[in-house]
């Protein structure tokens, strides 16, 4: 009857808060790099589409003072397309005074609802040497760049 009991490790105190201190801050640290990570990728999209958003307003525009309309209407987005027909749309753009020149002032993109969307400020030169601004909406729609809104 006096065998010996076999030694046994004590058993080591838990340490619940050290533990939930480091879940936590590995949790802080993962949200941390998510954010930046989603950050990084918009201003990403944001600084790659300023090029394609002003070349789509410089060819709306170059082709409206060349009096190409059937181009410039095929540079609208579906939206503008359903409220302007191709006649419609083409009357109203050689309703005098027309556009005969303009300038690009200034490009800003940015994102709405995770999509990019680009205002374009230019100036426009009509006949008879008056000039005003006027502000283009292009949004990606099908994968283009196109002008969207009411262009003037």
């Amino acid at each position: 009857m006096g065998g010996q009991q076999a030694w046994t490790r004590p058993a080591r105190p838990r340490r619940p808060v050290r533990s939930g201190l480091m879940l936590g801050g590995l949790t802080m640290i993962l949200c941390l790099v998510g954010v930046a990570g989603l950050g990084a990728w918009n201003v990403q999209v944001v600084t790659q589409a300023g090029g394609p958003v002003r070349e789509t307003a410089d060819g709306f525009l170059r082709e409206l003072s060349a009096g190409d309309v059937e181009r410039a209407y095929g540079r609208l987005c579906a939206q503008a397309r359903k409220k302007w027909s191709e006649v419609g749309f083409a009357s109203w753009v050689k309703t005098p005074p027309v556009v005969t020149g303009y300038e690009i002032v200034d490009v800003s993109v940015r994102t709405k609802a995770g999509r990019p969307t680009g205002e374009v400020a230019v100036r426009l030169t009509r006949d008879g040497g008056a000039s005003e601004e006027r502000r283009l909406t292009v949004v990606k729609d099908s994968g283009k760049w196109r002008v969207c809104g009411d262009p003037f």
